[in-house]
């Protein structure tokens, strides 16, 4: 019996170089290029699409509604079924597939972009944190993530030489990504907060991507080897750091229960951490074995768009499907300090 009512792929992929700054381009301008290359890719016109979903943060813009903008670059007329997650555009690609499966749309054009360079985008993620006891103290992203990550060194599962093997093997294998902002070797640099290094971080930059899904026969139609989302799920852990335990991810593992991961092997994960002490988290929480090819594009660590990064996840992983390079793979997106919130995602090619 098949797990959900209607048949979704992921039919097209696009994003954008990522790049330290983009002082001279606005979000649309940012926008528009993979937008254009994303439904040239199926042949769709923008007034073909039957759901527009969008992902991205005001507090990176530093306006409200900011993401009303970047609809000019979409073209809202005439008018189009339209909506926004203030979150990483991995939630906007469920909202669009919720959407599909209701009936109500049979494709949907999904973006997310951000622009990190103009602030601090380490005391913009403050904003995100408990706003009576921990916000106030202003403990930033990387101090958050040092914290786990030293967690799993006391836990005995992880040190700093395994560390910098990860930072080291992500920008290895970003050298075949023309679109990452970091490739080849990079030095681990000085600690930012201990025990990691610039090494273990990701990169500040900007960036944006867009995918498109198509239901059932037509996803055959506008994609020679269509990626089916044959599961999704996402959950999200308690607010406060202190009720956790760092060195683990429940909600990654009842995510991926519930997406199906657990049903068959897997040969490709794309995994959202942006910082190496987070994929050794997610590692076992997904049950990965040396057998997975895990961040084939370099992953966060090579390239972490505010907002885009866990869309890119889902599309990279969809892309391998595309060119035959994976036959079963799993996408992983995540929001909040410490891996709070995360969503898990199966693609599969045809079996034929």
């Amino acid at each position: 019996m098949a797990r959900y009512a209607r048949e979704v792929a992921v039919v097209a992929f696009a994003q954008s170089d990522h790049l330290r700054r983009t002082d001279e381009l606005s979000e649309v301008e940012m926008v528009m290029p993979v937008l254009h290359q994303v439904l040239a890719a199926t042949g769709l016109k923008a007034g073909e699409i039957g759901f527009t979903c969008s992902g991205s943060s005001d507090y990176l813009a530093g306006r409200a509604f900011s993401f009303t903008m970047t609809l000019d670059g979409v073209g809202a007329w005439p008018p189009i079924s339209e909506s926004h997650v203030e979150m990483d555009g991995a939630w906007a690609l469920y909202e669009a597939w919720v959407k599909i499966q209701t009936g109500e749309a049979d494709t949907a054009l999904v973006y997310s972009y951000g622009k990190s360079s103009p602030g601090s985008v380490r005391d913009v993620l403050t904003r995100q944190l408990d706003p009576y006891y921990v916000a106030p103290l202003w403990p930033d992203a990387v101090a958050l993530a040092a914290l786990q990550a030293q967690a799993l060194i006391d836990a005995g599962e992880t040190d700093e030489t395994a560390l910098a093997a990860v930072g080291a093997r992500s920008r290895d294998a970003a050298v075949a990504n023309p679109h990452a902002q970091l490739r080849g070797p990079v030095p681990q640099g000085d600690y930012q907060v201990r025990p990691l290094r610039t090494g273990d971080c990701p990169p500040v930059g900007d960036g944006a991507a867009a995918v498109v899904l198509a239901a059932g026969d037509l996803a055959r139609r506008l994609c020679e080897r269509p990626a089916w989302i044959t599961g999704i799920d996402h959950r999200i852990e308690a607010h406060s750091l202190g009720l956790r335990d760092l060195t683990d991810s429940p909600s990654t593992r009842l995510a991926a229960e519930h997406a199906g991961v657990f049903e068959a092997p897997v040969d490709t994960a794309e995994l959202h951490a942006p910082f190496s002490s987070q994929e050794v988290v997610l590692r076992k929480a997904l049950g990965l074995t040396d057998e997975v090819t895990v961040n084939p594009s370099g992953g966060a660590l090579a390239a972490n768009p505010m907002m885009a990064a866990g869309l890119i996840r889902i599309g990279e992983a969809a892309a391998r499907i595309h060119r035959g390079a994976s036959r079963r793979a799993v996408a992983h997106a995540t929001s909040g300090p410490c891996l709070q919130q995360n969503l898990v995602a199966v693609l599969e090619g045809d079996a034929r």
